[in-house]
C-alpha cells in the first residue's frame, strides 16, 4: 500500500455527539502531520448525518471521510470495519489513530488484520521520529510509547514496514487543544457499498449508565493510596475533597480492594486527568498511577516513605502519616 503523508483519526461519536478522545486524537494528529509535512483526515461512520463533524477544523483537521448509511447507526464489527477499510485504503494514510475505548479496542485489530498492519494498543505518546534496526534507519515513522512488563518500564514501538502505523490511546492522555477556529473542513461523502449480509447481529437496545464520579472533568482530586484506606483516613480523603469542591480518586490497589469503586480511579487502567490540583495521600506512586495523573497542574504528594516514588513527580511533598496530615489540611482550607 503506497502511502501518503497525513495523519487518520477515526471519529468516535454518540448520540450525534463527537467523543472527546476523537477531539483529543485529532490535536495531537495535527503536530504529527505537521512533522510529516501532510495534513490530518478524519472517517465518520454514521446512519445520519452529523452537524458538528463541521466544526472538526478547530481541533487541526483539514478534511472528513464520511460514509453514512442506515446500517452504521449503531456499532457492530462487521459493517464498521468493512466500510473503514475501504476508507483506508482508498486513502492511505501514514498514520491511523483510534480511541482506546471499547469500540476502538474491537474495531482497530479488525482493521489491522484486515490491512497486515502493526498496531500498538494503550499507547500514552505519540511521535514521529527515525529509528535504527540491525544497521538500517528508517525516516519518519510513527514512535508509540507505552508501559510495558506490568508498567516497570516505558517501551517505544515502531512498525516501519507497516503501512499505514497504527494506533489507540487512551482516553485523556493527549490534550485537547483548540487549533485553529476559522480553519474550514471539507467533507467528503462517500457512498457506501454495505449491504444487509454485511449485519450480521442487531442491536435491540442500548443501556447507559452513568459513572459516579467525574474525574476526568475535576479541576481538583484528592486521591487514597494503600496508606490512607483504614475508614478514619478514607473519610478524611473524602471530606478534603468535599471541602476543596473535588472528586475522591483512588490507586488501583485501592479499587481492587474494594475500598472504593472502579470509578474512582485513576491511572494506567483507570482514568488519565489533569486536574487544576491532585493530592496523593498514602499513593507509592507507581509508573501505572503516575501515567494516569503525571500532568496535573499541581501535585501535592503526602506518604511516611520519603522515597516513595510519588515524590519524583510532586510539586510539593510532606513526608508524613496522612492521619496526622489531612486533619490540618482540612482545618487550614476550612479557615480559609
Amino acid at each position: 500500500m503506497q502511502s501518503s503523508h497525513n495523519v487518520m483519526v477515526f471519529i468516535e461519536h454518540h448520540d450525534n455527539r463527537v467523543a472527546e478522545i476523537s477531539k483529543e486524537l485529532l490535536s495531537r494528529a495535527s503536530d504529527l502531520a505537521r512533522d510529516l509535512g501532510g495534513e490530518v483526515e478524519a472517517v465518520v461512520l454514521t446512519g445520519e448525518e452529523m452537524e458538528e463533524i463541521q466544526d472538526l477544523g478547530r481541533y487541526g483537521c483539514s478534511r472528513v471521510y464520511c460514509v453514512q448509511d442506515k446500517r452504521l447507526a449503531n456499532y457492530t464489527s462487521v459493517p464498521y470495519s468493512k466500510a473503514l477499510g475501504k476508507v483506508v485504503r482508498n486513502y492511505t494514510p501514514h498514520v491511523l489513530l483510534f480511541g482506546a475505548t471499547t469500540m476502538g479496542r474491537d474495531l482497530a485489530p479488525r482493521i489491522a488484520s484486515e490491512l497486515n498492519c502493526g498496531l500498538t494498543a494503550d499507547c500514552t505518546e505519540l511521535e514521529i521520529g527515525n529509528h535504527k534496526i540491525k544497521g538500517k534507519i528508517y525516516e519518519n515513522i510513527l514512535l508509540q510509547r507505552r508501559p510495558a512488563f506490568g508498567g516497570n518500564i516505558i517501551a517505544t514501538i515502531v512498525s516501519p514496514e507497516s503501512k499505514p502505523s497504527m494506533a489507540t490511546v487512551r482516553e485523556g492522555v493527549m490534550k485537547k487543544q483548540e487549533l485553529d477556529e476559522k480553519l474550514q473542513v471539507e467533507v467528503v461523502n462517500l457512498e457506501s457499498d454495505l449491504t444487509d449480509q454485511d449485519v450480521l447481529s442487531e442491536v435491540l437496545e442500548i443501556q447507559k449508565v452513568e459513572k459516579k464520579v467525574d474525574l476526568k472533568s475535576a479541576k481538583i482530586i484528592v486521591a487514597a493510596g494503600m496508606g490512607a484506606v483504614d475508614e478514619k483516613s478514607l473519610n478524611m480523603v473524602r471530606e478534603l475533597a468535599h471541602v476543596l469542591g473535588g472528586e475522591v480518586g483512588a490507586s488501583r490497589p485501592v479499587v481492587d480492594g474494594g475500598y472504593l469503586d472502579k470509578d474512582h480511579q485513576v491511572g494506567q487502567t483507570g482514568t488519565t486527568v489533569r486536574p487544576v490540583l491532585y493530592i496523593a495521600c498514602g499513593i507509592s506512586g507507581q509508573v501505572q498511577h503516575r501515567a494516569g495523573m503525571g500532568e496535573a497542574h499541581r501535585i501535592i504528594a503526602i506518604n511516611s516513605d520519603p522515597n516513595a516514588p510519588i515524590f519524583d513527580c510532586a510539586h510539593y511533598g510532606i513526608v508524613g502519616d496522612v492521619n496526622q496530615v489531612l486533619p490540618k489540611m482540612i482545618q487550614a482550607y476550612k479557615e480559609n
